[in-house]
């Protein structure tokens, strides 16, 4: 999806994206962060594929971050899901490591690998990287 031409942001397109994005748990919808969008359209560039990612999880209302803490050690309390500033991703032809690597080049933000459960976190905080 085109969502930024010369320098500028597509309306349609961003609201398209943080509908995708929102928590279907709730079917509740947020912004997601620009950033967050940029460094996955950046990595997903970088690995050269035209396969779509596969969004396990973006947006998340504190009642489904909740619910994910209490079957999960490793939801953060204070997750950057909930303020619209994460992702986690996947892609059939692309393994974490690649995934991963290819995030980390963008030196944006923070990128977990999930290598049992398959997939890639992406988000617009800290510059950092995890094993999760």
């Amino acid at each position: 999806m085109v969502y930024w031409i010369e320098g500028k942001y597509i309306k349609d397109a961003v609201r398209e994206v943080n509908h995708f994005m929102r928590d279907w748990r709730t079917d509740d919808v947020k912004e997601i962060d620009l950033r967050t969008i940029d460094i996955m359209a950046a990595a997903h560039n970088l690995l050269d594929v035209s396969e779509p990612y596969m969004l396990l999880s973006g947006y998340r209302s504190p009642k489904t971050n909740a619910m994910l803490r209490s079957r999960s050690r490793g939801v953060a309390k204070n997750s950057l899901h909930m303020r619209g500033q994460a992702a986690d991703l996947r892609l059939a032809s692309r393994s974490v490591s690649q995934m991963a690597k290819a995030a980390m080049a963008c030196r944006a933000g923070g990128v977990g690998k999930y290598y049992r459960s398959n997939f890639v976190h992406m988000d617009c905080g800290v510059v950092r990287d995890w094993n999760g």
